[in-house]
This record gives C-alpha cells, sequence and structure tokens, in this order.
C-alpha cells in the first residue's frame, strides 16, 4: 500500500519528502528526480542507473532496432559526427 503523506514548499520552493515515504522507497540524500508539473499535479520520479543486466538489455533492443533499420557501425559513426559538428 502506498505511503501517504503531507508537506508544504517552503518561500525558496523547497519540499520536504517526509521521513516516512523516504524510508519507504529508500530514498538517500542526493537523490535526483524528474519533476512533471501538469494543471495542479505535480509528479516526482526518482532517477536511477539501470542495473549492468538492464543496461545489456537496452543495448541489446539498440543493436536488434539499428539492424532492423539497416544501419551500420559506419552510419553510426557518421551521423555522431554530423550532430557533434552541428550539421
Amino acid at each position: 500500500m502506498p505511503t501517504l503523506s503531507t508537506t508544504r514548499m517552503s518561500s525558496k520552493g523547497q519540499v520536504v519528502i517526509p521521513e516516512e515515504v523516504r524510508k519507504s522507497l529508500h530514498l538517500q540524500s542526493g537523490a535526483q528526480f524528474v519533476v512533471l508539473g501538469e494543471n495542479d499535479v505535480v509528479i516526482l520520479k526518482t532517477i536511477s542507473r539501470p542495473s549492468m543486466s538492464d543496461f545489456d538489455s537496452i543495448i541489446s533492443r539498440a543493436r536488434t532496432q539499428a539492424k532492423r533499420a539497416g544501419l551500420k557501425k559506419s552510419d553510426i559513426s557518421r551521423i555522431i559526427s554530423e550532430v557533434r559538428s552541428g550539421k
């Protein structure tokens, strides 16, 4: 069951995540979030580093999609060069 709590925003725009929520989500000092705001809703989503197995899976899917699209390693290098040079 989700932990429910209330908090307030300071005059500097800072919001404290209540201790029970931090503990239940195992949040540590320095945790980073993506913040989405729309109408009267604010959503904080933690940014977490993928595990090595997750990363391997992501790379594998990217390679499969690149292969389906007919991309070659030389195409990738060329595209990276173009983007870096601002073409």
